[in-house]
């Protein structure tokens, strides 16, 4: 297998197992054996309690430029360490509602060394093509995030103690596999020192502004979208009297989405990763304006729209990714994937509560109305990027 080809292997294959921390939540938290989970607001903190830890890791992780500072193999190898350690305190006898909470916090904030990490870690390797090994890394991520659905839609139960010490020695094994088997890639650009002026150094550049704010457009539709679909999903079958599997038609809106960033990889080496993501913003855009009107399309119409959505709605991801990277000072790759997941993450906290809201004030066949602002807003992004380029020359 040529190296590349083999290192790209490892990282998308340790990512999946790393993020695998932070998709065992939904599978484990409803089963923790504790009164406190009678109240519904102690199920939504702990799902929540990754989010923020995430976020406030990865700002720390920003701030400090550890990904650029030190070798980024070595910190994803701590960070899923670190990670699985925390994600065991889950089976604790006797755990409190406070423990876990704590636990799924340090758990975010670990898979902070891991997610952008490990984009940063393949950004050293493919100075060409950087859009297609994304595609890949991306996809993992995806397909990981789905996997609930695809449980709950067989109806399979796993012991929460089994998959918490299952997720725990995955990430482990993810761990290892990117410490010993991807050492620094070649076009890795090393910050011999902490300088807090990197930040507002990166976001002089009129290019990597455009990534970023394109990015975080993108990021407001991405993550509501997932976690609203099933009860859109439900809407839909309640409206048309139809009994179908809620979880399995969720899944595969979900997952299609995988398969969407891998191509978009492939099409983005050839058209480039700015034309991918335009199309990918427009797209998705146009289902969010469009969604009231589908609840009225014949169920197979229904699920090709969803299915469509689902497709578009991630397959930007890794090229704002790609440009982030290829447009960020090269000393400071880390720092800007880093920086722009953070802020990223921290806006689809704003956006589910905003759709969450209208959930309960408003007709369910209107939630997603909302959402279209965040393409709106990244392809204004991208348009006003290429208008000062074209006045510039």
């Amino acid at each position: 297998m040529p190296h590349n080809s083999r290192i790209i292997l490892f990282i998308v294959f340790a990512q999946f197992l790393g993020t695998s921390l932070w998709f065992v939540g939904n599978i484990v938290v409803p089963q923790l054996p504790f009164s406190q989970l009678n109240e519904t607001n102690s199920i939504g903190d702990i799902l929540a309690a990754v989010q923020f830890g995430f976020i406030a890791g990865t700002l720390v992780f920003a701030i400090l430029a550890f990904a650029d500072r030190y070798s980024p193999s070595r910190v994803f190898m701590l960070c899923s360490f670190l990670g699985a350690l925390t994600n065991l305190t889950l089976i604790i006898p006797e755990v409190s509602l406070n423990i876990i909470l704590i636990s799924r916090f340090t758990t975010g904030l670990f898979l902070a060394g891991i997610y952008p990490v490990g984009m940063k870690i393949a950004s050293d390797y493919f100075e060409k093509g950087l859009g297609k090994a994304l595609g890949y890394l991306v996809g993992a991520l995806v397909l990981g995030t789905a996997l609930p659905h695809f449980l709950n839609s067989l109806g399979v139960s796993i012991n929460y103690k089994t998959i918490t010490m299952f997720t725990s020695g995955l990430a482990l094994l993810g761990g290892l596999l990117i410490g010993i088997g991807v050492p620094d890639g070649p076009f890795r650009k090393v910050q011999q020192r902490l300088n807090l002026n990197a930040i507002p150094q990166l976001f002089k550049g009129a290019a990597f502004r455009s990534a970023a704010f394109g990015y975080w457009g993108h990021m407001w539709e991405l993550y509501a979208f997932w976690g609203f679909i099933p009860l859109f999903i439900t809407y839909y079958a309640n409206t048309q009297n139809l009994l179908i599997n809620v979880s399995l038609i969720a899944f595969l809106t979900l997952a299609i989405g995988a398969i969407a960033c891998a191509l978009g990889g492939h099409i983005s080496a050839k058209r480039g990763s700015e034309r991918v993501a335009q199309f990918s913003l427009i797209a998705s855009g146009l289902c969010c304006l469009l969604s009231p009107l589908s609840i009225y399309l014949p169920f197979w119409l229904f699920i090709a729209f969803l299915l469509f959505w689902g497709a578009m709605v991630v397959a930007d991801s890794p090229q704002f990714s790609t440009l982030v990277a290829s447009n960020a000072i090269a000393a400071y790759r880390g720092t800007a994937l880093t920086l722009v997941n953070c802020v990223g993450f921290a806006i689809t906290i704003i956006s589910i509560q905003l759709v969450g809201y209208f959930a309960v004030q408003f007709n369910m066949q209107y939630i997603f109305l909302v959402l279209a602002v965040g393409p709106i807003f990244g392809i204004f992004s991208l348009l006003r990027k290429r208008s000062h380029k074209n006045k510039s020359k």
